[in-house]
């Protein structure tokens, strides 16, 4: 009898032990923090490479997609986004009554998937390797540790088969841009004169809207080189605002500026400076509301999930808008016919005038997180600290929106139609996303 009590003592400590043991290295690794720093991998890596910002949404798109449907498993009360994207069908599911970090399995799905959509693919893999190491380090058994692995690895797989359909590769081949000699309609911007960007976008595959023309916007004013026209006043206006400017709205213009590929002059010399896309700034956002609120790993990736498909589906529907209508950049329009001499505060980026990209999805990721995080989330935004550029502070999403909308003007980049209209075009690409996509098997609290 008393054997049989020190075999059961034994088996009760043994058992606690293992329950102590798991208890710390989840401690350890089963954090948040780890899905940032793979995501701010990414927007680096992309900062670099020169990702357009079309370009940039899709990636964000895929990578954050491919995270979420890793680390759901984890909590009941999340459900997959298969069925609800489109194309996107029923996802690999874990092992019953195995154990798995999660957080490993949507690391390695994000930078898996990543690493197959950037140049620079080495950074991509170093990063990695170095996570995975801190990882291990903390003490995760050896078979959690390849089980998650490999089961990150399904969920990348099936992401990057899923991506591969969306008509992406199909636009790389599509005929190049042809510039229109008519007046009215969009050209080639000093000072570097560069081609038209993504001008096939509209046919990518959408996320979650019907289609690239469901939130199409008012149509733009019409052209004229009349003094009286409407078109006239609205590019004067433009010329007026940029030279009567305050430091404020100058430093406003220059924080939302988001151009990945800047060209500078310096005498003879060109060079260009990088930055990141206006979608990586509100990843960014994201991920400074998420730190702020303590979000653990499954409820920050239904955050970046959500606001990654709100702005690629706000890319297709703007770029949709922008090659259609074609509209003349207020610096050509107002260099011909107002004032030969008038430069911009911010370097014209090498696309259509509207709508105003920055206007549409900046409106529609205001009112994303407006949901997530609540509608007066007040918060400093750091992001472009890292490019020389000052800290700012907002009152709520909305408020950040509403800048970074009216800095275009500021910028002499956008005309305010343009702005208006493009806001109220991603607001309601905002408000369908938050009515139909469904990541809780319960509503938000």
């Amino acid at each position: 009898m008393r054997a049989v009590l020190l075999i059961f003592c034994a088996a009760i400590c043994s058992l606690a032990t293992k329950a102590s043991e798991e208890k710390e290295w989840k401690a350890k690794t089963e954090k948040a923090e780890y899905v940032h720093r793979a995501i701010k991998q990414m927007t680096d890596v992309m900062v670099h490479d020169i990702y357009s910002p079309p370009v940039a949404s899709r990636t964000y798109a895929y990578i954050c997609i491919a995270g979420y449907e890793a680390a759901i498993h984890d909590n009941p009360a999340y459900q997959s986004l298969a069925g609800q994207l489109r194309g996107l069908k029923n996802l690999p599911k874990p092992d019953k009554g195995e154990e798995y970090s999660y957080t490993l399995a949507a690391v390695h799905a994000i930078l898996t998937v990543g690493r197959t959509m950037v140049i620079s693919e080495k950074t991509i893999e170093d990063f990695y390797k170095s996570l995975l190491a801190e990882l291990k380090e903390a003490g995760m058994p050896d078979a959690v540790f390849s089980r998650s692995i490999a089961y990150g690895q399904q969920i990348a797989d099936h992401i990057l088969a899923w991506a591969a359909e969306d008509n992406y590769k199909q636009t790389r081949t599509f005929t190049k841009y042809t510039i229109d000699n008519d007046a009215a309609t969009w050209k080639p911007t000093p000072p570097s004169y560069m081609k038209a960007v993504e001008p096939h976008w509209n046919k990518l595959r959408p996320f979650l809207i019907d289609s690239a023309q469901q939130f199409k916007p008012l149509p733009p004013t019409k052209f004229s080189a009349d003094k009286e026209s409407r078109f006239y006043k609205e590019a004067l206006e433009v010329r007026d605002r940029g030279l009567n400017l305050t430091p404020d709205q100058k430093e406003a213009a220059n924080f939302w500026d988001c151009n990945p590929f800047k060209m500078n002059l310096n005498g003879h010399v060109m060079y260009a400076s990088k930055k990141i896309s206006p979608g990586g700034h509100w990843m960014n956002i994201t991920r400074l509301a998420c730190q702020k609120t303590g979000l653990d790993v499954v409820a920050s990736l239904e955050a970046y999930a959500c606001l990654s498909i709100t702005i690629a589906d706000a890319f297709i529907s703007c770029w949709d808008e922008k090659y259609r209508s074609k509209v003349i950049r207020p610096e050509t329009y107002i260099n011909q016919y107002i004032d030969e001499s008038w430069m911009p505060l911010l370097q014209t980026p090498p696309f259509p005038e509207y709508t105003s990209g920055h206007s549409v999805l900046s409106a529609a990721s205001a009112v994303v997180l407006g949901k997530i995080f609540g509608e007066n989330f007040a918060f400093t935004d750091s992001t472009e600290t890292e490019f020389g550029i000052p800290v700012r502070r907002f009152a709520s999403f909305r408020q950040a929106a509403e800048e970074a909308a009216i800095s275009r003007l500021y910028g002499g980049i956008h005309y305010m139609p343009s702005i208006m209209n493009g806001t109220e075009e991603g607001k309601k690409i905002g408000t369908f996303v938050n009515g139909k996509l469904r990541t809780r098997k319960r509503t938000f609290k």
